[in-house]
This record gives structure tokens, C-alpha cells and sequence, in this order.
């Protein structure tokens, strides 16, 4: 005998698992939670202003030239 079936459990079922798998897609592809992107956002932000302190002013005013 063959088992009955409710076509929209069926339905319901297979959109369920599309929505998984298109969830897992996602967490591969985006990754990273909101607090990890702007504690990242942060620190390059520190590095940047690190970097930009020790910066010699490379510009001289042209009567010291020569």
C-alpha cells in the first residue's frame, strides 16, 4: 500500500529546507555578527590613527630647501 500525503505538509517541508539551506548560504557568505564587524571596524580604525600619529610631515617650506 502506498502511504497518503498531505501535498501542503509536502510543501511546507520543502520550503523549510530551502530556507535552511539558503540560511547555512548565507551565514558562509555574511559570517560575522554585528558585534564582530564594529569591534573589527574599531580596531582598524586604533591602527589607522596608530599609523597616521607616527607620520613625519614630509612637506618643508620652500626658502629651507637647498
Amino acid at each position: 500500500m502506498t502511504e497518503i500525503l498531505s501535498l501542503s505538509k509536502a510543501r511546507k517541508a520543502r520550503e523549510r529546507a530551502d530556507d535552511r539551506r539558503r540560511a547555512e548560504e548565507n551565514r558562509v557568505r555574511f559570517g560575522r555578527t554585528r558585534a564582530e564587524r564594529e569591534t573589527q571596524a574599531l580596531q582598524d580604525d586604533l591602527g589607522r590613527r596608530r599609523l597616521d600619529a607616527h607620520r613625519r610631515d614630509e612637506t618643508l617650506p620652500s626658502d629651507e630647501e637647498g
